[in-house]
């Protein structure tokens, strides 16, 4: 009579983790096969079929499963001991991570040729303990925090629009996208091909500019739209007169705009108190991540404007027309996916460590 087969049994939180390893890029390719190894024998699987399966010996099927049965996720990992020893000592390592963050002026930054001739080890031996404990010298990324008074209540006001539109109205997302440049490249490029990537020349001709208005539809993401020569209040006038004609004239209308100077001039003031359908509401200043028409133009800059190379403005206009009316056939709308409180507290946690950076 044959033996019955062993199975593993695993707990949901077990079973959920083992996966996690079998999956995720930044797990090693021996953890990783350790977890295949444990998953396996858990559905029911033979050792022999295991090792088959895996490329690996029934010993080594044998030894994972009997480690984890006995200690659980624990028994996945090395004993202490086993290994080879490091060739770098402790105190070479701890000088390559903590001096990451101090480079020597009047330099900004550490390379890893620079930090490894000044602790005397290969510049992939520092690249190695970088990465392992996720230090970037070379990255820099851009923030700006709002210094706006009554910042959280313009936040909710903003915030709260978007994530429950008003009834019978529409939320407009809008603003100019200035200047986009119809910059023509002097000399032609490579297309894309297998082997090589597009290229074109790092030098151009100006041909001029244009400003592209954009009210986006929270609801929908179709957008309302109008280019123009230059954006002063008398242009922004013509959009939101464009807007009246455009939109039902039963619906209240939302705008969300930043606090540029054109938004609230004189003119446009006395306009919008003839027309009370129109309800202006104004992100905190520095915080145009608010408006979610900016991420719409980040699209259009990706697609259109910063890769092409146009011989006029009018060839410029021609192609984001074009681009605006076929995202009009398929809009794609774009939505908060982060709630208001996880916002604000990580605006919080930045000020703190601004602070903290002060003092020291």
């Amino acid at each position: 009579m044959a033996r019955p087969i062993a199975i593993i049994d695993l707990t949901e939180a077990e079973h959920k983790e083992l996966r996690r390893r079998v999956n995720a890029h930044s797990v090693s390719k021996r953890d990783s096969r350790r977890a295949a190894i444990v998953l396996r024998r858990a559905s029911g699987l033979k050792q022999h079929d295991v090792a088959a399966e895996l490329g690996v010996s029934v010993a080594c099927v044998n030894k994972w499963s009997q480690r984890f049965e006995r200690d659980g996720l624990a028994g996945l990992n090395d004993r202490p001991g086993r290994g080879r020893k490091p060739s770098i000592p402790e105190c070479t390592m701890e000088r390559v991570i903590t001096e990451a963050t101090r480079p020597p002026k009047p330099k900004t930054r550490w390379s890893t040729r620079s930090m490894a001739q000044a602790v005397g080890i290969s510049a992939d031996s520092v690249r190695r303990i970088w990465k392992a404990n996720d230090i970037k010298p070379h990255r820099v990324e851009t923030f700006k925090l709002s210094t706006a008074p009554r910042f959280e209540a313009k936040f909710w006001d903003v915030i709260g629009l978007s994530l429950n539109p008003p009834e019978r109205a529409l939320v407009l997302c809008c603003d100019e996208k200035s200047p986009c440049q119809a910059l023509e490249r002097t000399q032609l490029g490579l297309p894309l091909n297998r082997g090589h990537a597009r290229t074109h020349t790092h030098d151009y001709i100006r041909h001029g500019t244009i400003t592209l208005f954009a009210a986006m539809n929270y609801v929908d993401g179709k957008l309302i739209t109008r280019t123009e020569e230059r954006h002063t209040h008398v242009e922004w006038l013509r959009f939101l007169k464009q807007i009246h004609r455009q939109t039902p004239k039963e619906m209240a209308i939302h705008l969300i705009v930043d606090n540029y100077g054109t938004h609230k001039h004189d003119k446009v003031e006395q306009w919008l108190a003839r027309h009370t359908r129109f309800h202006v509401h104004f992100t905190p200043t520095s915080s145009s991540w608010m408006n979610l028409v900016e991420r719409f133009f980040a699209d259009l800059t990706e697609d259109i404007v910063r890769e092409g190379s146009f011989t006029s403005v009018r060839e410029l206009i021609a192609d984001i027309e074009a681009y605006l009316a076929q995202r009009n056939l398929n809009p794609k709308p774009y939505r908060w996916r982060a709630e208001g409180k996880a916002i604000l507290e990580k605006i919080r946690r930045a000020k703190l460590a601004m602070e903290a950076n002060k003092v020291n």
